[in-house]
């Protein structure tokens, strides 16, 4: 008796599913950061069960809110499942897509025991800021992974020069700088996740000279990056790859991006750090 085939799928098909991980990845970044900013980091107050003697929520606000985000976090985690065995019948499988896939199946794994220690160890900021962290690499995973989906197979060979590569490396780093140290303004700022009567750690910086710093990061951020843009304009051989054409494109939505940032940041943080807002720059830091 003769086997089934199995059943493959294109790339086409597997695209969509590593866009689905993507989108989920991006939107509990948001959830959680919804999650601190109603005061309900401690709304369930154990881990992995909601209080000591239940894993559903009570009728509570707060405990309502938390419970929501740890629920999502089972369709984080059915999206990934879904990218790693995606690549796994592929009609052409790639041994590139199956390695980023299964790198989303560990980030969230870490994920989730993080998650799980922030509770216990009530809101600390570093292991707050450590569960963000590793959000913002799991975006970027899911990011270069749907890239790679929508790429052909085989080496990569940068056709940039070697200056545009390493201004665009420049410009890599000071976003990672930016994104750090807008975690630390978050860590000792007001939005600690709690609520009532509740205590919660707090960084031991003031909160103006670590804004002033993180302002600081953004600015050079945003310089280096119209820098970037310039290096790239149209009209020279080094400048005229399809390389080159993609990265003129992706640069103007981050300007966009970044001065819409800069905007948000500024504006919340001279009209007393509003949540909505800050929900917003959370948002837009994702992107």
């Amino acid at each position: 008796m003769k086997r089934a085939p199995r059943r493959r799928i294109t790339l086409a098909s597997y695209r969509s599913i590593t866009l689905l991980a993507l989108l989920a990845l991006a939107v509990i970044v948001v959830s959680g950061a919804a999650v601190r900013l109603t005061g309900s980091g401690l709304g369930c107050d154990d881990w992995p069960r909601c209080t000591q003697k239940s894993f559903v929520a009570p009728s509570e606000f707060h405990a309502r809110v938390e419970f929501v985000n740890r629920t999502f976090t089972g369709v984080v985690s059915v999206a990934v499942v879904l990218a790693v065995l995606g690549s796994l019948v592929l009609d052409r499988r790639r041994r590139d897509l199956t390695l980023w896939s299964l790198g989303l199946v560990a980030g969230v794994t870490g994920q989730i025991v993080l998650g799980g220690l922030v509770v216990l160890f009530d809101l600390s900021p570093w292991l707050v800021i450590g569960h963000f962290i590793l959000s913002m690499v799991l975006v970027w995973n899911a990011v270069v992974l749907n890239h790679r989906a929508r790429t052909p197979a085989g080496p990569r060979v940068s056709t940039l020069s070697p200056r545009l590569t390493l201004m665009t490396r420049v410009v890599l780093a000071l976003s990672m700088i930016v994104i750090f140290s807008g975690t630390i303004v978050t860590g000792s700022g007001p939005h600690s996740g709690a609520h009532g009567d509740q205590i919660v750690e707090r960084l031991p910086f003031a909160v103006h000279n670590v804004v002033r710093l993180h302002g600081t990061a953004m600015v050079v951020f945003l310089a280096a990056t119209v820098v970037l843009s310039w290096m790239l304009r149209p009209g020279s051989v080094e400048t005229d790859s399809a390389a080159a054409h993609r990265a003129r494109r992706d640069l103007s939505l981050l300007l966009v991006v970044l001065v819409a940032q800069a905007a948000v940041g500024y504006v919340q943080y001279f009209s007393d750090v509003p949540p909505l807002l800050v929900g917003i720059h959370v948002a837009g830091a994702t992107t």
